[in-house]
Formats: C-alpha cells, sequence, structure tokens
C-alpha cells in the first residue's frame, strides 16, 4: 500500500504545481517577450548598451542578466556592454542619502542612458517608487524601457515601451517567471547576435 503524503509534502507538490503553471501561462507573453528580445538585439547591434535595475529580488535579476550578457551565457563570444545599478554600493548609498531613495537609479541613468540604450526595469508590483523615477529618467534620455512586472503590471506597464507582466500574484512565482524570462532572453540574443557561434562546454 502506498503511503499518504504527508501534509509537507502535499505543501511541496501545491507549491511546485503553482509555479509550473506560472511559467506556462508566461508563454502566453510570446509577442512581448519577441518585442523585447528585438529591442535588445537591436541596441546591441547599433553599439547600445543593456543598463537593468531593480530592488531586492529584482536587484539580483538585474545583475544575473548583465553578468549574462557581458559575462556569457551558452556560447563562448565577445562580452555585450550590460550594466547592473545595483551593484555600486557606494553610488547607490550616496544617491539615497544626499537625494533620496526613490532616486538612486534615475540620478544614476542620468549620467549613463543614452538614446538607443535599452533599460531593463524590474519590479514585481509594477508600483516600486524607485523603478518608475529611473523610467521617466530612461526615457528623457530616448532609450527604450523593458519592463518585467507581475500582478497585473501596475504603473510600470502603463508607462514602459514594452512590458512582460508574468501572470502571477506571488511575488515567489512572478520571480521564477522572471528567471525563466531572463535565460530566454539571453538565448535569444546569443543566437541573433552570435549565430555561427558554437555551444560553450562546462566550466560552471
Amino acid at each position: 500500500m502506498t503511503p499518504r503524503p504527508s501534509a509537507l509534502q502535499r505543501k511541496i507538490v501545491e507549491h511546485l504545481w503553482e509555479s509550473s503553471r506560472t511559467l506556462r501561462e508566461l508563454a502566453n507573453e510570446a509577442t512581448a517577450i519577441e518585442k523585447a528580445a528585438r529591442a535588445i538585439v537591436a541596441s546591441l547591434r547599433r553599439g547600445g548598451k543593456l543598463l537593468a535595475f531593480g530592488n531586492g529580488g529584482s536587484a539580483a535579476d538585474a545583475q544575473h542578466l548583465t553578468a549574462e550578457l557581458s559575462g556569457r551565457f551558452e556560447k563562448d563570444r565577445r562580452g555585450l556592454p550590460a550594466v547592473a545599478l545595483t551593484t555600486n554600493a557606494s553610488a547607490v548609498t550616496a544617491i539615497a542619502n544626499d537625494y533620496s531613495y526613490d532616486q538612486i537609479f534615475s540620478r544614476q541613468l542620468q549620467g549613463l542612458a543614452r538614446r538607443g540604450d535599452v533599460v531593463v526595469a524590474i519590479s514585481t508590483s509594477g508600483d516600486s517608487r524607485n523603478v518608475l523615477e529611473g523610467v521617466k529618467e530612461a526615457q528623457k534620455a530616448g532609450a527604450v524601457v523593458i519592463a518585467w512586472t507581475g500582478k497585473g503590471g501596475g504603473k510600470l506597464k502603463r508607462t514602459a515601451d514594452i512590458c512582460v507582466d508574468v501572470p502571477a500574484q506571488r511575488t515567489s512565482h512572478i520571480q521564477e517567471g522572471h528567471l525563466a524570462l531572463l535565460h530566454t532572453l539571453c538565448a535569444i540574443v546569443e543566437d541573433e547576435l552570435f549565430p555561427a557561434t558554437p555551444k560553450a562546454r562546462g566550466r560552471r
């Protein structure tokens, strides 16, 4: 007789099934993901750069995205110009102290964003004030803004040029969707920019 799953096992299964459902439903955002991929590829082909930012787990996603592009994802190819605005602790804390936390991204974008660049703004709620302020500054500079959101997209969905809204309410599942989105975009960027370069072997 097969033993009945414990309450904890049922909770584990429920969480994983909900996560997998979010990823399957994220496929419905294929049109927006394609637009995002094309915008990133076009910018990098023209000599533009990618700037990414967010808070907390979204900051980690920004760093993960730019690491895969400036380093490598699956192919040994030249590094791409990609910068996360969350990694310079001195800049972030100085701006927060001298101005306000709401400006930690917008102040950096004043100096870094240029027409033709792509900015990836990440917020699971779509309503993070400092992310929205960063978007305003990026658009003033003429950069294309790609938003990664969830929970319907919030204010960010209404202001970004392109928005991928993960169809989930739980922050953890939205972040899991963002990770899948990140890897999908990196794969497309490498295939489009370096079609003849073979996949790298191991080492990670």
